[in-house]
C-alpha cells in the first residue's frame, strides 16, 4: 500500500483547511442543486395505480398516508431477481443486494413524517414474502407495497431501482422528481430524502419559491417525541 506522507500536526491542519475550502464549496453547490429541484416542473399523474399492502389493496394516494409528499423507492424483490450466492441466499430469503443495502441506510421515518413526507418501498413480490423479509432484516418501519400494474414501467423503474417523488395538491397527484443508479447512492438520511422533494427541508435558510413552507430548526426532535403521525 502506497500511503500518503506522514506530517506534523501543523502540516496536517494546513492540509485539512485547504481541503475544507473545496468541501464548503461542495456543500454550497449541493444546496444550489436542491434549490433547482424545488423549481422543477410538476407532471400530473393521470392513471389510477393500484398496489397491495399489508392491509389489502391500496391506491397511489393511499401510499401518502395522509401526508402531502411521498417518496417511493422501487426495490427489486421478486422471483425473477437474481441474487448473489455469496450473499447467503436467494429469493425469497434475500432481495437485491444493492436494494437491501439502501433499506439498511434508511433513517427513522418520524423525522420525514414531521415534514409531511412519507417514504415507501415497492416491489413485485407478494406481501407475505415482503413481510417476512422486513422482519428478517429489521425493516419493519418501512412501508413496503406490492406493485400490481404498470407503475414501475411508467415511472422508469422497471429495469433498475430508483426514487420517485410525488406531491398532493387537493385531490391531484404530481410527480416532482426522479433519480436512479449512482445518483441515488447517497440517499438514506432524512436530509438526503428531503433534498429530492418539491418542498425540500422546509427550513428558513433554504432558497425556495415564495410561499413554500419554511420554519426554523425547531422542528428537529427525538424520534419518540413526535406525535403518532410525525
Amino acid at each position: 500500500m502506497n500511503t500518503p506522507p506522514i506530517v506534523s500536526r501543523e502540516e496536517w491542519e494546513a492540509a485539512r483547511k485547504e481541503l475544507l475550502v473545496e468541501e464548503k464549496q461542495l456543500t454550497r453547490d449541493r444546496d444550489a442543486l436542491a434549490a433547482k429541484r424545488r423549481r422543477m416542473p410538476w407532471m400530473a399523474v393521470e392513471k389510477e395505480y393500484r398496489f397491495e399492502g399489508p392491509d389489502g389493496p391500496a391506491s397511489l394516494a393511499d401510499l401518502f398516508e395522509g401526508r402531502r409528499q411521498l417518496i417511493i423507492y422501487r426495490a427489486f424483490f421478486a422471483p425473477d431477481v437474481t441474487t448473489y450466492a455469496e450473499a447467503g441466499g436467494s429469493y425469497p430469503e434475500r432481495a437485491c443486494v444493492g436494494c437491501s443495502m439502501i433499506a439498511d441506510q434508511v433513517a427513522h421515518p418520524a423525522h420525514l413524517q414531521s415534514r409531511d413526507t412519507t417514504l415507501a418501498f415497492a416491489s413485485r413480490a407478494p406481501q407475505a414474502e415482503i413481510q417476512v423479509l422486513k422482519e428478517r432484516h429489521g425493516w419493519e418501519l418501512i412501508p413496503w407495497y406490492t406493485i400490481t400494474d404498470d407503475f414501475d414501467a411508467d415511472f422508469g423503474v422497471d429495469q433498475w431501482h430508483g426514487h420517485n417523488a410525488f406531491i398532493r395538491e387537493g385531490d391531484r397527484t404530481y410527480r416532482t422528481y426522479f433519480v436512479h443508479s449512482r445518483g441515488a447512492e447517497h440517499i438514506g438520511s432524512t436530509w438526503s430524502h428531503l433534498d429530492i422533494t418539491a418542498l425540500g427541508r422546509q427550513e428558513e435558510w433554504e432558497d425556495s419559491p415564495e410561499g413554500y413552507p419554511q420554519t426554523s430548526l425547531g422542528w428537529w426532535n427525538y424520534n419518540d417525541a413526535y406525535g403518532e403521525n410525525g
